[in-house]
Formats: structure tokens, C-alpha cells, sequence
């Protein structure tokens, strides 16, 4: 554990880290993968859509019915001529889902599968739902979802930039299909908690998004006065400085939504977890892979469009090259030094260098220049 806390503080403070913007057309190519395989299966498979959606009825038998899933599935299906989803709860008891049926049919459909079940038709409880009040949930969940994308535009592009918020949006796009994708390629129900569930990773989503775009922000004030790092140099640093805490929210979160699809939905055959579980677990995982490799390259790439940006790239281009050229290169800097330098200082030696009183062949000690602001960021902003 200290070793991870090691390099996260060494991620943070820039030492190390890893080209996240420089790569960005491999995170963009397996993303557009991904989300092309997810658009083929809602295509040829679709969504499996619960009776909520659709209407139908669904029929609870009492505890520790001797009839096994698949003889429950035919008896179902005989009685309704429609296909039946049949799971069995943890209780022992049976829960039997039809969905496309007529209301009015259901009480006949009920005394067949008591009599086929060999069970007194009292004991099995009936809950009914109408095909227009399925049609009004899921236009809601629709609004619900158009009305939550709108509010986050216009939130990201007052408290950042449009480009922010168009990134986000994308990244929003990005994680919903891959989760609808999934559930049309594993066959599960999508179900109110499934709405809920994904609204839920929507949110989580941007939350890990705007940890790092308030990092960028930061860092990128009066960026185009210093001509040591581009745009994409100071978002690949927020990417890293900010890693360690996504990846461990991530983990953290991940790890009891597991337990809730794995253990209850497989192990307990708890199948009313798997709509929410799913959704949050794919939806988690989708959601922090879209803030860290979508979201801010996207940022970047847009911000590179500026002319001030591009005009900043091709300062720090010949700066770079000019100390190349020189043979010596740029020391790194610490984030409070980032912006204070003037645009015509010289770059920094890293080296030994001859000291006042020594021969020229002589080996001294490395000594850098003390900053000229060292004493901003402490509280009293005092020098030292």
C-alpha cells in the first residue's frame, strides 16, 4: 500500500507518469470498437425489455414448489401462448414473468399454472401490469435521461467551457451505449432499476470527469505566458496527477456491486439484483475508462484547434528544439513555478555546473537554481 501511495504523490507532483493525450488515437479507435460492437448487438438482439415496459403479468408461487425453472417455463407458456421468464428466488419459491398478455387473461392463466403446479390458486399472488402504463415509464425514463444531459451542458459549460462540456457529453454518450450494448448481448431484463442503475454510473462518471477537468482548469490559468508545456503537456498531467484516486474510487465501488451481480444474482439466484447490478458494474467501469482516455484527450484536441494554443505549441516546439540544439534540456517544474517564468529565460541546465572557485575539469555537486517563488503556496507567502 505504501508503494501505491508512493506513486500516486510521484504522479501528482508530475516526476512520473504516462503519455495518456500522446495516445489518444488508440484509446479513440478501441473505444469506437467497443461502442460499434454494442451498437450490433442492440441491433441484432435488442433489449430484452421487462413487463414494465411492455405490460404483461407476473405470477409469484408460494415457497418450495417442487416444479423445477424449465417444466414451470412450459407450463407458462402453454397457459399464456407467450414466452415466459421463470426465476427461482432464494426463498424457493418461483417467479414467473409473462410478458405481451391481456389483463383480463390472467386469472385464467393463474388457475392453469396452480392446477399444472398442483398448488392452491390462492396462494399464487398475480401483479399486473398494462401496456400503457409500460409505455409511460419508459417515456419518462426517456425524458428523464434528455432532460439530465441538457442540465449537464449547460452546468459544465458556465462552472468550465463549452469544450468541457461537449467532452463530457461525449463521454456520457460513450458510457451509456456501452452499457445498453452489454445488456443486449448477456439477454438481461432492462427493468426501472436498470434506469435507475445507469443513471446512477452517470453521474459517477461525471464526477470522475470533473475531478480532472478542475485539475486542468488550474493548471491551464494564464497558460500562454510560459513556454515550457502545451495544453496537451498540462492535461496529460492533470490525467496523472488525479490517476491513483480514480482507479481507487473505481475499485472501491466496483468491488460490492460486484458481490451484488455475482454472488446474489449467480450464487443466490437473486435474478431481480441483475438489472441494477449489471448496469452499475458495466456503467462504473465504462465510466472511469471514459474520464481518464475520453474525456480530457477530447479536451485537448479541441483546445489545440485555438490559434493562442497553437501559437503556444510552436513556441515551446522551438524552445524545446533551441535546447536540443544546445545540448542541455528543460528541468521539470513544480506546479506553483509553472507560470511565474518569463517567456525570454533561458532554459534550465540539468548538470553539473562550475562553481566561483573551482577549475573548470573539476566535479562538483549538481546545484540548481533556488525558484524565485518559493515561497508561494505556503500559507504566510513568505520567502524562506
Amino acid at each position: 500500500m505504501s508503494k501505491i501511495g508512493s506513486i500516486g504523490a510521484r504522479l501528482h507532483r508530475g516526476e512520473v507518469g504516462y503519455d495518456f493525450v500522446g495516445n489518444r488515437k488508440i484509446w479513440y479507435g478501441i473505444s469506437i470498437l467497443i461502442t460499434i460492437t454494442a451498437i450490433l448487438g442492440l441491433a441484432v438482439r435488442g433489449l430484452n425489455m421487462g413487463i414494465e415496459f411492455q405490460g404483461g403479468a407476473v405470477f409469484t408461487t408460494p415457497k418450495h414448489v417442487s416444479a423445477s425453472v424449465t417444466s414451470a417455463e412450459g407450463y407458462a407458456e402453454d397457459a399464456s401462448g407467450h414466452d415466459a421468464i421463470v426465476q427461482k428466488l432464494g426463498d424457493g419459491s418461483l417467479r414467473i414473468q409473462i410478458a405481451g398478455i391481456d389483463t383480463d387473461k390472467s386469472d385464467a392463466i393463474k388457475e392453469q399454472l396452480a392446477k399444472e403446479l398442483k398448488v392452491d390458486s390462492e396462494s399464487i399472488n398475480a401483479d399486473l401490469v398494462g401496456p400503457s402504463w409500460g409505455d409511460q415509464i419508459a417515456n419518462k425514463a426517456w425524458e428523464g435521461l434528455g432532460i439530465f444531459m441538457v442540465l449537464v451542458v449547460i452546468y459544465l459549460a458556465i462552472a468550465f467551457e463549452w469544450r468541457m462540456a461537449l467532452a463530457a457529453l461525449v463521454a456520457l454518450i460513450h458510457d451509456i451505449t456501452i452499457t445498453t450494448g452489454i445488456y443486449a448481448l448477456v439477454g438481461f431484463e432492462v427493468t426501472p432499476g436498470t434506469v435507475i442503475g445507469l443513471l446512477t454510473i452517470l453521474g459517477y462518471s461525471l464526477y470522475d470527469t470533473v475531478v480532472v477537468f478542475d485539475s486542468l482548469k488550474e493548471q491551464t490559468k494564464d497558460i500562454t505566458r510560459q513556454t515550457r508545456w502545451t495544453f496537451s503537456d498540462v492535461a496529460n498531467r492533470s490525467i496523472n496527477g488525479t490517476l491513483v484516486r480514480s482507479i481507487n474510487t473505481t475499485v472501491v465501488a466496483l468491488l460490492p456491486v460486484a458481490g451484488l451481480l455475482f454472488i446474489g444474482g449467480g450464487f443466490l439466484g437473486a435474478g431481480m439484483l441483475n438489472d441494477i447490478s449489471l448496469s452499475l458494474f458495466v456503467g462504473l467501469a465504462a465510466g472511469a475508462y471514459s474520464s481518464i482516455f475520453i474525456a480530457t484527450p477530447l479536451v485537448a484536441d479541441l483546445k489545440e484547434r485555438e490559434p493562442q494554443m497553437q501559437a503556444l505549441r510552436k513556441r515551446v516546439l522551438a524552445k524545446r528544439a533551441q535546447a536540443a540544439a544546445q545540448g542541455t534540456q528543460v528541468e521539470p517544474e513544480t506546479a506553483d513555478e509553472a507560470y511565474d517564468e518569463p517567456e525570454d529565460a533561458a532554459p534550465a541546465v540539468v548538470g553539473p555546473r562550475n562553481q566561483p572557485g573551482t577549475r573548470s575539469g573539476q566535479s562538483t555537486a549538481r546545484n540548481q537554481p533556488s525558484s524565485r517563488n518559493r515561497g508561494r503556496g505556503r500559507p504566510s507567502g513568505k520567502r524562506r
